[in-house]
C-alpha cells in the first residue's frame, strides 16, 4: 500500500489569522461556526511533527490561540465566533485535555525554539488541570508524558502524569468484554495510550502492560474480517450488530496514535501491522471500501456512512487523517532503516 501524503494544506485552508475553523462545508471552512480550542490543541501536535513548509506558521497561530483561550488553572474557553468574540459555551474538560495534549507535545518536541519555549511556559500555567472525565485526563496525561520523557526535571508534567494514571480506568477480568466501560464510546484507544505513555514516562512497567493488554483487545474488537470496523458515533456494546455507521475518523486516528505509541515503547512489529490497518481504513480498507480522504485537498472526510462518506472535511477528521499518516510514514521509514541495517550486518 502506497501511503497518502500527510500534508497540512487542508488545515492551512481551514485556518485564518485567528485560528483553525472547526467545521467545513465540503472542503471549504464553515466560517460562521468559528473556532474551537480542541482543534487548536490537536492541530498543534500535528504541526510540530510535520515536515510541511507551513508547519511553523500554523503551529505559531494555533499556539497563540491557545494562549488567548487559557482562562486560568488549566481551564480554557471552548469556542470563539467568527467575530472574534468568545461564545457563552461552558468550558469543556475534553477540550481542556486536548489543548494540554498539544501544548505538552509542542513543549517536548517542537523543532522551533521559540514555539517550544512558549509552549513550555504555557504548560506550566495549565499543568494544575485535573478532571473526573477519563478522556480529558487521558489527553492531558499523554501530553504531559511527552514532556516528562523530554525533560525528566519537569515536576509539573510528572505530577500530572502520576495523578492522571491514578484515576484512569483499567481493564476488567471479563474475558468477553474486558473494556472498562459497558460500551465503546469515542476516541477509545486514547485510554490505553495514556496508560502506555504515562507508565513509560514514569517507569511503571505494570501500567504499560495494562495499557498494552487493553489495546490488544481493542484492536481485535474493532477488526471485522481483514479490515477495521469502528464503533459508530453512537457507540457499541458487546451485543450490538456489526458493521454500524456513522464511523468517525477520530477512532482511526486515536488507534493509530496508540499503536504508534505501543511500538515506540515495545519495538514489537505487531503494532506496525495494526497501524497500517488504521492507514488502510482511510485508504478504502473499510466496511464500504471507499477512501476517507480527498487526495486533491488533503482533507479527511467527516464520517463513514453505509452509502459512502460525509463529504465535509472538518478539522477533527483532517487532523485524524494527517496524524495517522504521519505515524505510518515515520514507522515505515523506521522499518526500511532496520531492514537495511540487518542486511548490511548479515
Amino acid at each position: 500500500m502506497t501511503l497518502p501524503e500527510p500534508t497540512l494544506r487542508h488545515l492551512q485552508r481551514m485556518t485564518d489569522d485567528t485560528s483553525l475553523f472547526e467545521h467545513a462545508i465540503g472542503s471549504l471552512p464553515h466560517r460562521a461556526l468559528g473556532y474551537c480550542t480542541d482543534d487548536a490543541g490537536r492541530g498543534l501536535a500535528v504541526a510540530v511533527r510535520s515536515e510541511d513548509a507551513v508547519a511553523e506558521e500554523l503551529a505559531e497561530r494555533w499556539l497563540a490561540f491557545l494562549v488567548q483561550a487559557h482562562d486560568g488553572d488549566g481551564r480554557f474557553r471552548l469556542r470563539m465566533g467568527f467575530d472574534r468574540r468568545w461564545t457563552d459555551d461552558p468550558s469543556s474538560d475534553d477540550a481542556c485535555g486536548r489543548a494540554i495534549f498539544g501544548i505538552g507535545v509542542a513543549a517536548a518536541i517542537a523543532p522551533w525554539t521559540h514555539v517550544g519555549r512558549e509552549a513550555r511556559r504555557l504548560f506550566e500555567l495549565v499543568a494544575p488541570f485535573r478532571s473526573v472525565y477519563p478522556r480529558a485526563t487521558a489527553h492531558a496525561v499523554v501530553g504531559a508524558a511527552e514532556l516528562t520523557v523530554a525533560d525528566a526535571a519537569c515536576v509539573s508534567a510528572r505530577s500530572l502524569v502520576e495523578d492522571g494514571l491514578a484515576s484512569l480506568p483499567r481493564g476488567t477480568d471479563d474475558t468477553r468484554w474486558p473494556w472498562p466501560e459497558s460500551r465503546l464510546a469515542y476516541g477509545n484507544a486514547l485510554l490505553p495510550e495514556a496508560l502506555i505513555a504515562g507508565g513509560h514516562a514514569i517507569g511503571d512497567d505494570d501500567v504499560v502492560e495494562e495499557g498494552l493488554r487493553m489495546l490488544r483487545w481493542l484492536v481485535a474488537e474493532e477488526t471485522l474480517g481483514d479490515h477495521l470496523s469502528f464503533a459508530p458515533a453512537t457507540g457499541r456494546g458487546p451485543e450490538d450488530e456489526r458493521p454500524a455507521f456513522d464511523q468517525q475518523p477520530i477512532e482511526a486516528g486515536a488507534l493509530a496514535d496508540a499503536c504508534a505509541r505501543a511500538f515506540a515503547v515495545t519495538h514489537d512489529d505487531s503494532w506496525l501491522a495494526a497501524l497500517r490497518s488504521c492507514a488502510g481504513w482511510f485508504d478504502g480498507e473499510n466496511d464500504v471500501e471507499v477512501a476517507m480522504f480527498d487526495p486533491e485537498t488533503g482533507g479527511g472526510f467527516d464520517g463513514l456512512e453505509v452509502d459512502g462518506v460525509n463529504q465535509n472535511q472538518g478539522a477533527e477528521s483532517t487532523i485524524a487523517f494527517v496524524s495517522t499518516m504521519q505515524h505510518a510514514r515515520m514507522l515505515e521509514r523506521g522499518s526500511v532503516q532496520r531492514a537495511a541495517w540487518s542486511a548490511a550486518s548479515s
